[in-house]
């Protein structure tokens, strides 16, 4: 006959299967208690694992006040050598009158060879034969060619954008008032240099460097 379940017994293995289980795990049998390990606890020995074994498994012992010679030195720590200098050229306006002496390599009197290149027409042609024969020992006289050079230049360019506006849209007023203007300018730079008076175009320093450095005199010096 079937035992009687109760409604908790919710096992849905059949009954005998619980009994062979409690068979087998010796429920109720001393030979299913643990067994108590006898003897004495062998030490492990150390094999040839061992971090030891290798002198260069482990990094060597580094003590914080001494600072090796591969090592970065810190940013906040000023260099102990001296950073390169960087060239600069001298900027010199020549603020001197200029004199009556005759520079060398066109034979002018000075006065006139530090104004010819800023006069109006004729002052491009003048800058480059002063670049070409005046040596290099005559700086003051290079440094007014180079950058009348420049002047002359630009003013001719800028003249010629507005005549091709002016083309275009049939109108020159735009260009008269520049060519005026760059005349009264040129006036104006001549009068500055005989004076003596420091001149500098600070929009044309560059080209006007660049023109001096590579325009060599046939006069060298």
């Amino acid at each position: 006959m079937e035992p009687k379940k109760s409604k908790y017994d919710t096992n849905p293995l059949e009954g005998d299967v619980a009994r062979s289980a409690e068979e087998v795990w010796g429920k109720g049998d001393s030979k299913g208690d643990t067994q108590q390990v006898k003897g004495a606890t062998q030490e492990v020995g150390a094999g040839s694992d061992s971090p030891r074994a290798n002198i260069y498994s482990e990094a060597p012992t580094r003590q914080f006040d001494s600072v090796p010679d591969n090592q970065y030195p810190s940013v906040f720590v000023p260099p102990t050598y001296a950073p390169p200098t960087v060239y600069q050229q001298p900027q010199t306006f020549y603020t001197d009158r200029p004199t009556s002496r005759t520079v060398a390599g066109i034979g002018f009197p000075e006065k006139w060879a530090m104004i010819l290149p800023y006069a109006p027409y004729i002052g491009i042609v003048a800058s480059i034969v002063e670049l070409l024969l005046v040596p290099r020992k005559e700086s003051r006289v290079r440094y007014h060619a180079s950058q009348g050079l420049a002047l002359q230049l630009a003013i001719v360019i800028i003249d010629r954008l507005f005549w091709l506006v002016g083309a275009l849209t049939d109108s020159s007023l735009g260009g008269t008032m520049f060519s005026l203007a760059g005349f009264i300018f040129l006036i104006i730079s001549m009068a500055r240099v005989w004076k003596g008076e420091p001149h500098r175009i600070a929009p044309l320093s560059e080209p006007a460097q660049w023109f001096n450095e590579h325009i060599e005199p046939r006069t060298k010096g």
